[in-house]
């Protein structure tokens, strides 16, 4: 296919810095993407058990019209405290809507349960996220087993014994003067497919654990009633962008980028993950709304890919590469 764009690195859109910090003895982590010249945002969740802090500010009847940062988390609902680190981080540069005697940062969070891992009872705290907001200092591109995606897996449809190492991904292109990025943790109940080829990268492992199970299969094979499947799920991301958009728009290209979740993770959407992408806007570029979000599928869907192809086996759990020679 004869590409119009080219590939680039996340750091490279502007008022864009991402950083990461992880706990690898209690498998778990944190990554903050800092807009510290405000972002306008948009949020779609597909999912049916999300969890997240301050996403009704991203509502278009909210006075609020940008945000400063958003986290992505491990630890479940207990991961919502990291967001404290990133206010404090930016409250002390000031960063943050004025109401007198100091700013008030606007921070959005999304969490994925990792508690499974090794230690639940550890958990991103504000300490943890602070530490990412210093090491978004470093203009790091990481994919893999870092940040968020520290304790994320795939493929849990029969719970930890058969489910495969996954982590986080990071794509981005440049198309004459736009720029669309993608940032996410892969942590699906499903299984993940490479989106050009649609070869099986990862996911429900067999009894044997040299191979794959299907785990669409496995689904209709329950079809009379499934278990609780709250064992731990949930993808999240986000589309990053250099064009000017309200949030209303990137609410619309957040929505179109969850094709790219459609492309690599199957089944996804499920009411037992809480499948979630946020838009961020955070330059001044004229660009089309389509082509925009068209692109924004695109680029997570690679995200995705890379972000268990990056991956390496820990805690006990193989990685893609381990099938792949």
């Amino acid at each position: 296919m004869n590409k119009l764009y080219h590939e680039i690195l996340i750091s490279e859109i502007e008022n864009l810095s991402i950083g990461h910090a992880q706990d690898y003895a209690n498998a778990t982590g944190c990554t903050v993407l800092l807009c510290e010249k405000g972002a306008p945002a948009g949020l779609d969740v597909r999912g049916g058990a999300p969890a997240s802090r301050e996403t009704q500010l991203l509502d278009p009847t909210a006075s609020n019209n940008e945000i400063h940062a958003l986290v992505l988390s491990g630890g479940s609902a207990y991961g919502l405290d990291a967001a404290g680190g990133i206010m404090r981080y930016l409250e002390e540069k000031g960063i943050g809507f004025d109401v007198g005697m100091t700013v008030v940062p606007i921070v959005c969070t999304a969490c994925l349960f990792d508690l499974e891992l090794a230690n639940h009872k550890v958990r991103p705290d504000a300490a943890m996220a602070y530490r990412a907001c210093m090491d978004a200092q470093r203009k790091r591109n990481d994919s893999g087993n870092i940040g968020a995606g520290t304790g994320a897996a795939v493929g849990k449809f029969y719970g930890t014994d058969f489910m495969m190492k996954s982590g986080l991904g990071c794509y981005a292109v440049q198309l004459g003067d736009l720029k669309v990025g993608a940032v996410v943790a892969v942590n699906a109940l499903g299984d993940i497919y490479d989106c050009e080829t649609g070869k099986k990268l990862a996911g429900l492992l067999n009894e044997e654990k040299n191979g794959f199970r299907d785990t669409e299969t496995e689904f209709y094979r329950s079809y009379t009633g499934m278990k609780n499947l709250f064992t731990g799920n949930t993808t999240i991301g986000a589309i990053v962008t250099n064009a000017a958009f309200h949030k209303v728009q990137m609410k619309k290209i957040a929505m179109m980028a969850h094709n790219g979740y459609a492309r690599t993770i199957r089944p996804v959407h499920t009411s037992a993950d809480g499948d979630s992408i946020y838009g961020l806007s955070t330059g001044n570029i004229s660009a089309d709304l389509d082509v925009v979000g068209t692109l924004g599928s695109w680029v997570m869907a690679k995200a995705v890919n890379r972000a268990v192809l990056s991956a390496t086996a820990m805690y006990g759990y193989p990685a893609a590469s381990d099938f792949l020679s």
